[in-house]
C-alpha cells in the first residue's frame, strides 16, 4: 500500500505522523509512507533522521499571519493543489492522512478530487481551521480528545488519542521510587520558545542554590540557544545544566525526567502522559484558537500539571512552583500518577486497524500485535 502524510512545520503536527507511519511499516514491511511537507518546517531535518521520504510543497500558512501574509497563503493553494495532484499520480497513492496545519488542506482535497481514500488527524483539545476545513472531505476523523467531536460529522469520528513513537514507553515508568537528585527537562516546543527561554534562564540560577543537586536538560531551539548557554556560563550553573539546540532522542530525555516544564502542545500532553511524567505547563499564548491552553486545562484539571500562563509568569513564579513540586515527594507522585492514568499509548494501532477496514481489507498482508479494537 502506498501512502502519504501530510504533515510538517512544527513536532505536533509531525511526530504523531512518524508514529503513524512506522506503525503502518511494522504491520506490512511491503507499505511504503511518502511524507509531504514545506522547506518551511521542521521536517526536512527530522524526517531524515528517521530514515524517512519526504516531497516538498509550496503551501504556506493562512491562519496567524497577517492580512498580507493571509494572502501569500491563498494565492499559494492553486500551484500546491497542482502539486498534490501530481504526487498522487505519479505515486499512485491508495491512502491520504491530513495531520493539520497548512500542508494538509490541498492533499487531502486532492484525495477527494481524485477518488484516494483520506483520513484526517486532530490532536488538539480544539481543533485546528485546517482539518475543520477539510473535514467533511475526509471519511475518517481521529481525535484524541472527545471534546473535539463536535467539530466534525460524528458518523465519521473515532476518539483514539495520539499517536506516539514506542521508544517512549520503554525504560522505568513513573511512580516507582527514585532517589535524588532529581532531573529537570525543559523545552518550549520543536521550536524552542524564547519567552519560556527568558522565564527559566532568570528561575534556575537561584533554584540552583536551593536544590543543588539538581540536573537539568533544556531544548533552546536554534536561534537563542548561544544567548541561553551564555546566561548559564555567566551564573556559573553551566556544569549543571545541559542546554542543546534540539533534541532528537526526547524519548529516552523525557524518560529520565522528574519533572518537566514545557508548553502545552498536543504532542508534549500525549508523551508526558506515555511517560507519567509530572508537568509546569506554559501554553503559548499565540496559538490559534487558544488551543494549548485547553490541552493544558485538560491535565491540569486530572492532577497531572500546573498550568502558568505566560502572561503572568516570572523566573520567581516558575522557581517556586519547581521547588514546591519537587521538594514534596507525595505530590510529584501523585501527579505522576495521574498523568500515567490518561495516557492512550494504542493510537497508532488504533488508527492503523480502522484505515484497513475502511479499505475494505484489501492491502491487509500482516496485523498489528496488540491492536486496539475500534
Amino acid at each position: 500500500m502506498m501512502i502519504v502524510i501530510a504533515a510538517g512545520g512544527t513536532g505536533g503536527h509531525l511526530y504523531p505522523a512518524v508514529a503513524l507511519a512506522r506503525e503502518f511499516l511494522l504491520r506490512d514491511p511491503a507499505n511504503r509512507v511518502l511524507f509531504v511537507g514545506t522547506a518551511r518546517g521542521l521536517e526536512s531535518n527530522v524526517l531524515a533522521h528517521e530514515g524517512l521520504d519526504l516531497a516538498l510543497i509550496n503551501a504556506k500558512p493562512v491562519m496567524g499571519k497577517g492580512l498580507w501574509g493571509a494572502v501569500a497563503g491563498l494565492c499559494a493553494m492553486p500551484v500546491s493543489l497542482w502539486q498534490c495532484l501530481r504526487i498522487l499520480k505519479m505515486r499512485r497513492v491508495d491512502l491520504v492522512i491530513g495531520v493539520g496545519g497548512y500542508t494538509s488542506p490541498m492533499m487531502v482535497l486532492a484525495a477527494a478530487l481524485t477518488g484516494v481514500m483520506r483520513v484526517i488527524l486532530e490532536p488538539n483539545a480544539n481543533p485546528g481551521m485546517a482539518n475543520k476545513a477539510v473535514g467533511p472531505f475526509a471519511q475518517r476523523v481521529f481525535l484524541a480528545f472527545e471534546s473535539s467531536a463536535d467539530s466534525f460529522d460524528h458518523s465519521r469520528v473515532r476518539v483514539v488519542g495520539t499517536p506516539i513513537r514506542k521508544a517512549f514507553l520503554e525504560g522505568r515508568p513513573q511512580g516507582q521510587e527514585k532517589s535524588k537528585p532529581f532531573h529537570l527537562l525543559i523545552f518550549g516546543g520543536s521550536q524552542g520558545a524564547k519567552a519560556v527561554n527568558t522565564v527559566v534562564m532568570e528561575a534556575l540560577p537561584e533554584l540552583m542554590r536551593q536544590l543543588s543537586q539538581l540536573t537539568v536538560t533544556h531544548q533552546t531551539g536554534e536561534s537563542d540557544h548561544a544567548r541561553v548557554v551564555e546566561a548559564y556560563r555567566r551564573a556559573g550553573i553551566e556544569a549543571q545544566v545541559r542546554a542543546v539546540p534540539f533534541l532528537y532522542d526526547m524519548p529516552a530525555v523525557l524518560r529520565g525526567a522528574d519533572l518537566v516544564v514545557a508548553r502545552a502542545g498536543a504532542m508534549t500532553v500525549a508523551e508526558l502522559t506515555a511517560c507519567g511524567k509530572p508537568a509546569i505547563l506554559i501554553p503559548l499564548p499565540s496559538a490559534i484558537y487558544d488551543h494549548q491552553t485547553q490541552n493544558a486545562k485538560v491535565m491540569e484539571a486530572a492532577g497531572a500539571a500546573v498550568l502558568l500562563p505566560q502572561s503572568r509568569l516570572t523566573g520567581s513564579a516558575l522557581g517556586l512552583t519547581i521547588a514546591g513540586i519537587l521538594g514534596s515527594p507525595e505530590r510529584l507522585r501523585a501527579m505522576g500518577t495521574a498523568s500515567l492514568s490518561m495516557r492512550r499509548i494504542d493510537a497508532a494501532e488504533a488508527i492503523v486497524r480502522e484505515c484497513y477496514l475502511l479499505m475494505g481489507g484489501h492491502h491487509d498482508a500482516n496485523r498489528s500485535v496488540g491492536a486496539a479494537g475500534v
